[in-house]
């Protein structure tokens, strides 16, 4: 069998309710390779040192860092999002982690947008560390669609160096994930797997609970030998419990890296 190189993270935002410490105690105690600190409200995320602390106690590193630029984060490290991505940047230096997960702006963020591909650009130049740009979604109400992301909630039409493939939003957005994944080529630089339903709701599934080609794109991640990191960014906030959200967890790991695998070449 073919393995990849690819590290395979847990996402901290996959434990919520619980705490970014309890994502790194989990992920050291389930076997993940490291973790995705998803910046957002818990105070500890926002702490670089508070996070090293943890990384070195537990012996999970920091694999990447995801910039607060959700909705809910639009205060978090200031409400300027270049400064946010700055200090995202300087984040991942520290912790030693190789990639910053970035989403397109919001519609709504008119300067931002406008400079948004050449400034990162200009970011990327200035470090090692990667920016990865997310694909996203429409939003929808009934039978109504939102542009809700500038210049769009599909990333790949402009010349970003490095991207994020999400699988939750290509169910959301209804598109291809094969597809998009071959758009986006050698510029696929991060995963973040979880499936979905096609709901207009952003599910985060489990995978293998839903229609994404999960496990196909796991195997064609290893047949290309993808070196970059599979992030499981997955919904546990409605289980019972934390045996539950830890079982859910370890179903998620056992997926990935059953299906990272693909035949050897036979020479």
């Amino acid at each position: 069998m073919r393995v990849p190189d690819a590290k395979i993270a847990l996402s901290t935002a996959s434990v919520f309710p619980d705490t970014t410490a309890d994502a790194f105690e989990m992920a050291a105690r389930l076997g993940y390779d490291g973790v995705e600190v998803m910046v957002w409200t818990d105070p500890v995320s926002q702490d670089i040192e508070a996070l090293r602390r943890l990384s070195d106690h537990h012996g999970i590193p920091v694999l990447a860092v995801h910039a607060p630029c959700l909705l809910i984060t639009q205060r978090v490290w200031g409400t300027d999002p270049w400064e946010k991505l700055v200090r995202a940047r300087v984040a991942a230096e520290r912790l030693g982690a190789r990639t910053v997960v970035v989403h397109p702006p919001f519609r709504w963020q008119r300067d931002y947008a406008r400079n948004f591909v050449r400034g990162i650009h200009r970011m990327a130049d200035e470090t090692d560390v990667m920016f990865a740009v997310e694909n996203m979604y429409p939003w929808r109400y009934r039978d109504k669609e939102v542009a809700a992301y500038a210049p769009d909630w599909d990333p790949t039409d402009e010349d970003f160096r490095h991207f994020t493939l999400d699988l939750s939003h290509t169910a959301t957005s209804r598109v291809d994930a094969m597809a998009l994944a071959a758009k986006m080529g050698r510029r696929l630089g991060h995963v973040h797997l979880a499936d979905g339903s096609g709901s207009i709701k952003d599910e985060h599934l489990i995978p293998g609970r839903g229609t994404q080609p999960c496990a196909a794109m796991l195997e064609r991640l290893a047949r290309q030998s993808f070196a970059g990191t599979v992030v499981l960014e997955v919904n546990t906030r409605r289980v019972s419990g934390r045996a539950e959200r830890e079982a859910d967890l370890a179903e998620a790991l056992a997926f990935t890296r059953l299906h990272l695998a693909a035949p050897a070449e036979v020479i």
